[in-house]
């Protein structure tokens, strides 16, 4: 039993995403991000990925916490991608409303009720969870609807509807590197992201003015989520995963986590020939 259990974990370790681990150059940035965590009350876990560099930094990166309405990035990335294959439009009229508002309400106002319309219009959490799984997207699972995950008893270390700070970054990347939907697709999805009204007062609220971020949060009784991109200066995107539960002010500690994370990769490297290649 023991050789089984330590085979079982061998393979979960190499089932990891290839951005675990952090890069030697972001050492420093590391160690003020663990700095920071470990001055919080709150459990918390971080990853983040240049986009461009493909250097990475995580903080309990392969730890699974609760998705929340984190989660509604992936329902609008499969979504997109039938989309994209002809087997949907965002002019279908779903429940008398179009697939189009239902996504904006989804993405911008995190509207529980047009995420659930979609999600059973595409098959229901099992059919986000095999889409997933089926590209390589692992350490994320999708158990149940959100009205499913709002009537059941919050247990903040459920790993149902979780994932792992490392494993929403790997969803993020591969939706803008065009893998998981194409690239019209992506833009259509970043420009909802980047309309997004909740959570004002995390990931965006420090970062310096006129940043552009595209991101989506997750809330929850104790607690609070950020995800999605923010761009550096000279126009790279930083895929960030920001998760916290329990303790006290994480809308603040997101905030905090999220513009050393800005400064940090600002500081590692400075893009020789103007701006990347890829730009909306």
């Amino acid at each position: 039993m023991r050789f089984i259990a330590a085979f079982l974990s061998i393979l979960a370790f190499f089932a990891q995403p290839a951005i675990a681990a952090s890069s030697p150059s972001l050492t420093s940035l590391e160690q003020q991000l663990a700095s920071i965590v470990a001055t919080k009350s709150a459990d918390v876990g971080v990853a983040a990925l240049d986009l461009n560099t493909g250097e990475t930094v995580s903080i309990k990166g392969n730890t699974p916490f609760p998705m929340a309405s984190t989660v509604k990035v992936a329902i609008a990335a499969l979504y997109l991608a039938q989309v994209d294959h002809g087997r949907r439009s965002l002019d279908d009229t779903i429940n008398g409303v179009s697939a189009r508002k239902l996504m904006a309400r989804m993405l911008i106002h995190s509207d529980n009720r047009a995420t659930d319309i979609l999600l059973a219009d595409l098959g229901g959490p099992n059919a986000v969870h095999d889409w997933l799984q089926d590209n390589g997207v692992t350490g994320l699972r999708v158990d149940r609807t959100i009205g499913q995950l709002l009537k059941s008893k919050r247990d903040l270390w459920d790993r149902r509807d979780s994932s792992t700070p490392v494993a929403m970054v790997d969803l993020l990347r591969r939706i803008y590197k065009a893998e998981l939907i194409k690239p019209e697709s992506r833009n259509y999805l970043l420009d909802l992201m980047a309309q997004c009204q909740t959570g004002k007062n995390r990931m965006k609220a420090l970062l310096p003015w006129g940043t552009p971020v595209e991101h989506k949060t997750g809330t929850l009784d104790g607690l609070t989520d950020d995800v999605g991109f923010i761009t550096l200066p000279d126009g790279r995107r930083v895929a960030v995963a920001i998760f916290a539960r329990g303790g006290r002010d994480r809308p603040n500690t997101i905030a905090e986590t999220a513009r050393a994370i800005y400064d940090g990769f600002k500081s590692v490297f400075a893009w020789p020939f103007g701006s990347p290649a890829y730009q909306k």
